[in-house]
């Protein structure tokens, strides 16, 4: 049958409108495309424009230039002779500790010394604390006084005790001297075991003058560091007192101290005893002395024992730390935290160890601090303090840059620390030994045990004395070089069990000479004999009134550019005091352009071409 056209294109219609429909669909679809593609070219040509550029570099090798370091010259200390002239210059002297075996804590830790000029003839003698027996009954019948040696001048020395009334037996510790009653003649505070005493210098005669004074102090107590000074700037001195622990011999004798490994008796740690508090004496100007110990701020508790004292002190300095014109004071502690009492102006201190850094070491642990001592070292107007440690402790250099109240210990730097790391130091020095302009550091050194060689292979009871060369910040890899035995002399290096030191030029040759105590032992004064051709300037400063020492006035000495600082006031290093005139070294420098003073009452006075090579006595304006 054949088809209807009709009915045929009629049935294709929808397929063709279909057809054009996904024709149109099919150019959107591609439309729609290109538009994406346009949109993504663009987003892409957009990033491409706007992102950061990179450039590629393309690296030249070139040598290295490596920044210049500051080379320092190796140098080495000077040849400077030390002779031990003990026994030819006179001093017959013999520790006495009361040792008897029972090993009692006192009997290891005394005694102190000092040089002064007792008769006012210009020569720097010599006094010796000395201990005593425990029974009284031997105390009678073998006493043990205290020595006063008379100097002539060219180092030689003769027992003058008896006559000058300070053949006197005690269990003395420590020493301070100071012209209290400002008649010209320097009097004499001994530190002890029980009651202290004040020795009243009479022209040469001394006397006991502790009773009227108020001054003996507890009877009880252990009095350590001790020195006169003015806090109150009312142009006498007043005396501070430091003492070390609570002590009886009952609970020592109680305690089961043994030596590790040996079940022997050995002396007890400070840990084991209670703190006790410094004490502070106001001059009241009439002979009479006032304790102003809480009303001043010097008694600091225990922050972990309530109302317990904290200090457990064994050395003592004086400086103006922050350079107000006012003393201020450090107290080395054994075991505890340091302290530093910084002076309010209003007769009151506030104690800032902690805050100054001064308190502990590195780690934030308190040391077992012997000895001590303070001077501006380096010549640019900083102040260290070095402080003396238990063995295996290194010795401490804390150094304020700019007098701020704030010190940082630089004694590994500085090449002090490893050196003094094995030693137990008590006697700390800052002397300028060579005259080069430059303050070099001595330590006494030796145990409290005879037999901690039994123990610690690395210890030994009698330890030598040391003594560091200052070379110079800028001059060496290590500022402070331990000297040898071919730089000083055997003499210097003999081990002895070392505590108090001090310093004076006994025979008018301008260097200073050393004197070192020793517990149970004879002491060992060391005649410095340099060759060094360096040129010096001696300085003694006379007060106008009151105070007539000049204890506590600032002088610096200034000489081809090299300012060199100092501060009268013998109380240093350990139970010991210095003399009190000043030692300025010169080195190469033949003239001493100008001096300028800064008396203890704030007026201050200069001097231009002072002569050197001599003592030159200045007297306040």
């Amino acid at each position: 049958m054949a088809s209807d056209p009709s009915k045929t294109n009629e049935a294709l219609e929808p397929a063709r409108d279909q057809e054009q429909d996904d024709a149109v669909i099919g150019r959107a679809f591609l439309g729609s495309i290109l538009v994406f593609v346009l949109i993504g070219l663009v987003i892409a040509g957009s990033y491409w424009y706007l992102k950061p550029k990179v450039e590629t570099v393309v690296e030249v090798p070139t040598d290295i230039i490596k920044p210049e370091g500051r080379e320092k010259s190796v140098v080495s200390a000077p040849k400077v002779k030390w002779t031990d002239i003990t026994t030819q210059s006179g001093l017959n002297f013999v520790h006495t500790s009361g040792a008897k075996g029972g090993k009692l804590l006192p009997e290891t830790m005394g005694s102190g010394c000092a040089f002064f000029d007792y008769n006012n003839d210009g020569h720097q003698d010599i006094f010796l604390i000395n201990c005593c027996h425990w029974d009284p009954a031997l105390v009678a019948s073998d006493p043990t006084p205290m020595k006063l040696y008379q100097n002539d001048g060219k180092g030689s020395f003769t027992d003058v005790s008896k006559e000058a009334g300070l053949d006197v037996t005690v269990y003395g510790m420590g020493v301070a001297c100071g012209d209290y009653d400002s008649d010209g003649n320097v009097d004499l505070y001994v530190s002890c075991l029980g009651e202290n005493k004040l020795f009243k210098n009479e022209g040469g005669k001394f006397v006991d003058v502790t009773a009227s004074t108020g001054v003996g102090g507890d009877p009880k107590s252990w009095s350590s560091a001790c020195g006169w000074f003015d806090f109150d700037k009312d142009n006498d001195l007043d005396l501070l007192v430091c003492n070390y622990v609570e002590w009886s011999r009952e609970f020592d004798s109680a305690q089961e101290f043994t030596l590790v490994g040996t079940g022997r008796r050995a002396y007890g740690r400070p840990q084991n005893f209670p703190g006790s508090f410094p004490v502070l004496y106001r001059n009241d100007g009439n002979g009479k002395f006032t304790d102003v110990s809480q009303q001043a701020g010097v008694r600091v508790l225990n922050p972990s024992a309530t109302n317990a004292p904290l200090a457990k002190s064994l050395g003592l300095v004086f400086e103006d730390f922050d350079d107000d014109g006012f003393l201020d004071f450090v107290i080395a502690n054994d075991t505890v935290q340091n302290l530093l009492f910084r002076n309010n102006h209003d007769g009151t201190f506030e104690e800032q160890g902690a805050l100054a850094g001064v308190a502990f070491d590195s780690a934030g642990l308190a040391r077992g601090a012997m000895g001590i001592d303070s001077a501006d070292f380096r010549n640019n107007g900083s102040v260290g303090v070095a402080i003396g440690n238990f063995a295996n402790e290194m010795s401490a250099l804390f150094v304020s840059r700019t007098r701020n109240l704030q010190f940082y210990d630089q004694a590994v730097s500085s090449g002090l620390g490893p050196a003094t790391r094995l030693e137990l130091t008590f006697g700390v020095l800052f002397l300028d030994y060579d005259l080069d302009t430059r303050l070099d550091l001595f330590q006494a050194n030796g145990h409290l045990e005879d037999e901690i060689s039994v123990v610690q292979a690395s210890q030994t009871y009698e330890q030598s004395p040391q003594l560091f060369w200052n070379a110079g910040i800028e001059q060496a890899t290590n500022e402070f070089l331990k000297c040898t035995e071919a730089e000083t002399g055997p003499d210097l290096h003999v081990p002895m069990v070392g505590r108090g030191s001090s310093y004076a030029d006994i025979d008018g040759d301008g260097d200073l000479d050393l004197l070192i105590t020793a517990c149970g032992q004879k002491p060992r004064l060391l005649r410095n004999d340099q060759e060094t051709k360096h040129n010096w300037v001696r300085l003694k400063l006379v007060g106008k009134q009151g105070n007539k020492d000049a204890i506590g006035a600032s002088v610096i000495l200034t000489s081809n550019d090299v300012a060199q600082r100092r501060l009268v006031s013998p109380t240093r290093s350990y139970l010991s005091q210095v003399e009190l005139p000043l030692t300025f070294g010169l080195g190469d420098s033949t003239k001493a352009d100008k001096v300028s003073i800064v008396w203890p009452d704030g007026s201050t006075q200069q001097l231009t071409d002072v002569p050197i090579n001599q003592l030159v006595v200045i007297e306040q304006k």
